[in-house]
């Protein structure tokens, strides 16, 4: 089932709940609804009551297929209960269809917009090894502050095979926290010192994604600022800010927030 129709759909259920007779054009509901408990907070009716609830409910959800048919059993022996309707084809609106007439997981009418709504705005699963590893780095800083060296400092750049002591480090960062990952960045996974090699390898692999309206990154994805800087996305905030870890912002590894549209792109890391 397409969006669409799926919304409309849902429009049209919403109000069913709010204003059952509304299905059946009439001002007055079947006498086998009038004893169903239409509370909010109710968790069950009756088997009629469901049954009847569940004709008017398929008729909205499935024109081809009445909830009376979808009570019947494949051996006609029949079912009274509302979970045995037929799926409408789409599995969102069927879990919420079923959990409405059958009072489970605290269903209500208003909730069948929420998975939907989500569909638009949930985050990627990404990479959680990345995101665990460049987390477990904060707070590492160069020795002495100002200097782009230290042990840490150091061990991140025995990522990257041509990587200089002395030179900014937040790439050399990067390519340590996914080799460790287990995803090395570089054609044969040798890691880059610089942004721009970065981004070039992501264009070749097809990992790269410019950032514009829209656009959600992935936890564990590469967060690139031109050819000036790279982190790593940690989650993205209701807002659409981007959470990250980034190397070698103010000498070190620090958690930061960054506006939605501030990076340039996005590599992506998920494996």
């Amino acid at each position: 089932m397409s969006l669409g129709p799926m919304f409309a759909r849902i429009a049209q259920i919403e109000t069913a709940f709010s204003d059952p007779a509304a299905l059946t054009g009439s001002g007055s509901l079947p006498s086998t609804l009038s004893s169903a408990n239409s509370t909010a907070g109710a968790t069950s009716v009756s088997a009629s009551s469901a049954a009847t609830f569940a004709n008017l409910l398929q008729s909205v959800v499935s024109p081809e297929a009445t909830a009376t048919e979808a009570l019947i059993g494949g051996d006609g022996s029949g079912d009274d209960s509302a979970s045995a309707m037929l799926p409408s084809g789409d599995p969102t609106l069927d879990a919420a269809l079923q959990g409405l007439l059958t009072g489970s997981a605290g269903l209500s009418a208003s909730s069948l917009s929420s998975p939907v709504a989500s569909i638009a705005t949930a985050t990627p699963a990404g990479n959680p090894s990345i995101v665990a590893i460049a987390e477990g780095q904060v707070g590492q800083a160069e020795q002495p502050l100002g200097s782009n060296n230290g042990p840490a400092i150091a061990m991140y750049r025995s990522a990257v095979s041509e990587s200089c002591p002395g030179q900014p480090w937040c790439a050399d960062f990067a390519s340590w926290v996914s080799k460790q990952a287990g995803m090395p960045i570089g054609e044969e996974g040798q890691g880059y010192d610089a942004v721009s090699q970065i981004w070039s390898w992501a264009q070749q692999t097809g990992r790269a994604i410019p950032n514009g309206p829209g656009v959600v990154p992935a936890p564990g994805d590469l967060i690139c600022f031109g050819d000036a800087h790279v982190g790593i996305v940690t989650g993205v905030q209701p807002n659409g800010d981007v959470d990250t870890v980034e190397g070698n912002y103010d000498n070190r590894v620090v958690n930061n927030v960054r506006p939605s549209g501030e990076a340039t792109g996005y590599v992506n890391m998920t494996p």
